[in-house]
């Protein structure tokens, strides 16, 4: 394990969580796009999309972690996140609005709107930004003990 392992995990968190919160900025941002996406010769609404993230490859569960911290295994500690994918939202339905006036109306005059809710993005958003400005805080506080490290030896 090299000094700098600890950085590429922080960094890896930094990079999935900047990513999630550049998804949940589209689906603010098309909570009112009627026509997202062109399906069949119709156009549908924006669905909300969402980040799926994972352990790296040889990070393990947390007990093979605590049990190789713990033991002499020369196994490493946790590898950091990656995305898997980012998937958009097929199950819940597209909200309905009364709006006859509308181009995207149909033949009864509802419109059918994105199925994005507001506050459900903003707990998201700020689930996100906590977790980045941890993940800043661990990384500065590692360059501290790096820098504390490097002058031991003056």
């Amino acid at each position: 394990m090299s000094i700098f392992h600890s950085m590429n995990t922080t960094a890896s968190a930094l990079t999935a969580q900047r990513l999630r919160m550049d998804v949940i900025s589209s689906n603010m941002a098309n909570a009112e796009t009627t026509r997202g996406k062109l399906v069949n010769g119709e156009w549908e609404p924006y669905r909300r999309k969402s980040v799926v993230l994972t352990a790296q490859e040889g990070a393990g569960s947390f007990a093979s972690q605590l049990n190789a911290a713990i033991g002499s295994s020369s196994k490493t500690a946790g590898n950091g996140v990656k995305v898997t994918s980012i998937k958009e939202d097929r199950e819940t339905n597209f909200k309905l609005s009364y709006d006859p006036t509308n181009p995207d109306a149909d033949e009864d005059g509802y419109v059918k709107l994105p199925n994005v809710d507001s506050l459900q993005e903003m707990t998201d958003l700020m689930s996100a930004t906590r977790s980045y400005e941890a993940n800043v805080t661990v990384f500065n506080a590692n360059k501290s003990m790096l820098m504390k490290a490097l002058e031991i030896g003056k």
